[in-house]
């Protein structure tokens, strides 16, 4: 698959220049739907190897509504960036671009482990991902990176809103009764409704929707090559609080 779309910015930059790209991109995120008819959905999981020198990206599209898998892609690349707390999309995007121009079908929507708008400047890893592709895009945290909320009926399918800063930016999803819930934003080009609902369609028996459960999935298999070091196996976050 290759982009037609210009670069958004450079991706070696310093944590300021990072910061006030955040800053100015965040405005441009589409928190309303805009999306097309759904054939095939990406599900996308970024993780690390080599003590964090190497990036590996994964991404599965799956047949909508069916949720067969038609292409699975595993990248490997250089790190380009070390990790800074508020800039994880900077560390782990190139890797997933690189990842995508591999692909050979197109999918219409993205289902991103991580999160959207659900961050101090509103722009994680799913928002960051979806605007540069200009794709509709949802972020599915399995950890809250801000903000605060109610606790969630233990009804699946229950959820109760994420605020920060007397922002709705998320939802908290239960998708699984007495298993704890995810954290659901809107990335790009879909509403925070249109985003739970989406999620709740694609669950099969499992806590996590069927795109980013696979990706994780082939993420975490553990060969040789592929064992994540031990400061990789917790589960990652976007951001903290810069």
């Amino acid at each position: 698959m290759t982009s037609t779309r210009q670069p958004l910015h450079e991706w070696t930059v310093d944590p300021d220049t990072a910061i006030a790209l955040q800053k100015s991109l965040a405005p441009r995120i589409v928190r309303s739907d805009q999306i097309g008819e759904v054939n095939h959905i990406a599900g996308v999981d970024i993780g690390f190897e080599d003590d964090g020198n190497i990036t590996r990206a994964v991404i599965v599209i799956m047949r909508w509504p069916s949720l067969e898998i038609v292409e699975r892609v595993l990248h490997r690349t250089p790190t380009k960036m070390p990790y800074i707390p508020g800039l994880l999309s900077f560390r782990e995007l190139p890797a997933a671009l690189e990842a995508f121009e591999q692909l050979s079908v197109m999918p219409d929507l993205l289902m991103v482990d991580g999160m959207g708008i659900a961050h101090p400047r509103r722009l994680g890893i799913a928002a960051h991902l979806g605007l540069w592709l200009d794709m509709p895009a949802i972020g599915v945290g399995k950890s809250r990176l801000c903000g605060q909320h109610d606790d969630v009926p233990e009804a699946r399918g229950s959820w109760v809103p994420l605020i920060h800063r007397n922002e709705t930016i998320g939802a908290v999803l239960r998708t699984r009764e007495r298993v704890k819930p995810l954290y659901i934003s809107t990335g790009h080009r879909i509403s925070l409704e249109n985003s739970i609902s989406w999620v709740m369609q694609c669950l099969t028996r499992y806590k996590l929707p069927e795109p980013t459960r696979q990706a994780d999935r082939l993420a975490s298999r553990r060969t040789a090559e592929t064992r994540r070091p031990e400061g990789d196996a917790a589960p990652r976050q976007d951001d903290l609080s810069l």
